[in-house]
């Protein structure tokens, strides 16, 4: 039958796990529907976050960047295949594939969209009962260019 223990805690493994997803795919939709206040709650306060050798003070500081690059302009996030570990009674880490797609009003000085190819490596820390991203890496091992798009075209 097993020990009730060790079924407790694997079932608590399970729970944390699918805990630390929701919080991952609530980073994609919150980036592409524009939620910033929100993506930056999904950070503990000292997060450490790189993006593509670029270093934020924290999940806010690069959600307010991420909003004054991209804008109303569409993306699409995606992660993939997560690898989570639960590393201790309140920690975590994972590794998820990710794809993006970022595409920006042409105009002058506009920035280059892409459709980018990578990783995330992250650890995540529980604080009062909630998963939070601790710290993310990401980098694209890939970009391939994309024009432009000009709205109401």
């Amino acid at each position: 039958m097993g020990d009730p223990d060790d079924i407790m805690r694997r079932l608590e493994a399970l729970e944390d796990v699918e805990s630390i997803k929701q919080v991952k795919a609530r980073y994609f939709r919150f980036v592409d529907e524009k939620k910033y206040e929100e993506l930056a709650a999904l950070f503990t306060p000292e997060a450490k976050v790189v993006t593509d050798g670029t270093a934020w003070d924290s999940g806010a500081d690069m959600a307010d960047v991420v909003r004054d690059l991209v804008g109303a302009a569409p993306t699409v996030h995606h992660g993939h295949m997560p690898e989570i570990q639960i590393t201790g009674a309140d920690t975590a880490s994972g590794i998820w594939a990710m794809e993006d797609l970022l595409t920006f009003p042409a105009g002058k000085d506009a920035p280059e969209g892409h459709d980018g190819y990578g990783q995330y490596r992250e650890t995540y820390r529980k604080v009062d009962g909630r998963w939070l991203i601790d710290s993310l890496v990401l980098t694209r091992f890939r970009m391939d260019p994309l024009e432009n798009w000009t709205p109401g075209a």
